[in-house]
């Protein structure tokens, strides 16, 4: 099968063939210097807690470098993948397929993270009375429930410059899915626009691979600050919650991303391997957003087709949130269990229906889970808003996971998709998996 080259990868980032170079040494490994970051921000943090508290700002400064291109390189791989394509039967096939896949897989996450917290009770006997709780005003606050029209209606931008400022990707996403139409409908005069686009997701690339190289210290002014602002005692003091939606991750990838990535014909664990950089830096900062336009490069790199990744990519990250999910029926019932809630099969049930809303097109910034948290109880008319702060001091912890999770998650979406769209190079991507991904010398 011909593969389209994307003209976002970055060719100084491109792996060498076995044998060409030696590999690079291991402390020059993008994961061992944000592994080394993480661990550096423990010790500050718990060490010196006056110094960590003022490091947050390395962490939002490499997030806000990352958020200030991302909504444009998301515009120019949709745009680009789909005019280049010209097949608007395609794009739609995509798209459909994508979004049954999104809503079978987030389903059974929700199913698992309830049905485990059910089973363990880790909020069970706290008897916690939410009246006593200290809680921040932006949590305390009923959340205004939107319903499903409000949901369609905020999918259009009023206007397209808003939704870039807005860093709202599911606008960006519709902006860009009906330009590309349009280009694709105007046929060979829109060769000039789209090497145009293409040109600008090189450069923005190149800013990306740059700002890659302060990670490590982001990774490492995030976690001082947690460390610092919660104190370890306080983090371990819910290590019961925490070590049980850590067991819902770990059964999670067993029993839904190991089987569809054996279905989809490639090894879970080499994938893992192949991403490594990113799902560590994920672990640091929270934020799937940091890791977005490296993500799209090496998909096309794996012999994704660039169309598939342009939209199937930028859909995940509003509606195939996995991890998301565990987090939200987990701590959901936990907040349910430890306030002594109702907690009937009949509650359940519609805590799970408004989950399988309310878990749709949020944003990938850390922090947002916590908003949509306060609307999902607020909406239960059952579990008190203000028990949200029992959970914000192992928050952190929590997103890590589960941030970890929806970005593993997206990547297995996008060759699932890819597979039944019959759009990867089967050799390209079996070469590059056992290989690994490595930077140029």
């Amino acid at each position: 099968m011909s593969q389209t080259t994307s003209p976002g990868v970055p060719a100084s980032s491109d792996a060498p063939t076995q044998g060409s170079k030696p590999r690079k040494p291991f402390y020059r490994d993008l994961a061992f210097q944000v592994l080394v970051g993480v661990a550096l921000g423990v010790l500050v943090g718990a060490l010196v807690p006056s110094v960590a508290q003022h490091l947050q700002f390395l962490g939002d400064i490499f997030i806000h470098l990352i958020q200030m291109v991302v909504g444009i390189i998301i515009f120019c791989t949709v745009t680009h993948g789909i005019a280049s394509v010209r097949d608007l039967g395609k794009v739609g096939r995509i798209a459909v397929r994508s979004l049954v896949y999104f809503e079978v897989i987030t389903t059974i996450a929700l199913v698992i993270g309830l049905v485990v917290v059910n089973v363990l009770e880790p909020g069970s006997g706290m008897h916690i009375d939410p009246s006593t709780l200290h809680t921040d005003p932006s949590t305390a606050a009923p959340a205004k429930s939107e319903g499903f029209d409000d949901f369609l209606v905020g999918l259009v931008p009023t206007s397209a410059v808003q939704a870039f400022a807005e860093s709202s990707i599911l606008q960006i996403l519709v902006f860009s899915v009906l330009f590309a139409c349009g280009l694709a409908s105007v046929g060979e005069k829109a060769k000039p626009v789209l090497d145009a686009v293409g040109t600008v997701q090189q450069a923005l690339f190149w800013i990306i691979r740059k700002v890659m190289r302060i990670a490590p210290f982001a990774a490492f002014g995030a976690i001082g600050f947690t460390v610092s602002e919660y104190g370890l005692g306080t983090l371990l003091s819910l290590g019961r919650l925490v070590g049980v939606f850590y067991l819902i991750v770990v059964l999670f990838f067993l029993l839904v991303l190991w089987p569809v990535s054996r279905y989809a014909g490639f090894s879970l664990l080499k994938l893992l391997r192949y991403f490594r950089a990113e799902l560590v830096l994920v672990l640091g900062t929270s934020s799937s957003e940091s890791v977005f336009p490296q993500l799209t490069a090496k998909l096309n790199k794996l012999g994704v087709d660039e169309p598939v990744v342009g939209l199937v990519l930028p859909t995940a990250y509003s509606f195939n949130h996995d991890g998301t999910c565990l987090y939200f029926a987990a701590v959901s019932v936990f907040l349910g269990q430890a306030t002594g809630a109702d907690l009937s099969l009949t509650a359940q049930l519609g805590l799970l229906l408004v989950l399988l809303l309310t878990s749709k097109g949020g944003a990938g910034v850390s922090g947002s889970a916590i908003a949509v948290l306060a609307l999902t109880l607020s909406s239960t008319h059952t579990i008190p808003v203000s028990s949200i702060a029992l959970v914000l001091g192992v928050h952190s912890i929590l997103s890590a996971a589960f941030v970890f999770t929806n970005i593993a998650g997206n990547c297995v979406a996008t060759l699932v998709v890819a597979k039944w769209e019959k759009a990867i190079d089967r050799d390209q991507l079996r070469t590059e998996l056992d290989s690994g991904y490595r930077t140029a010398a």
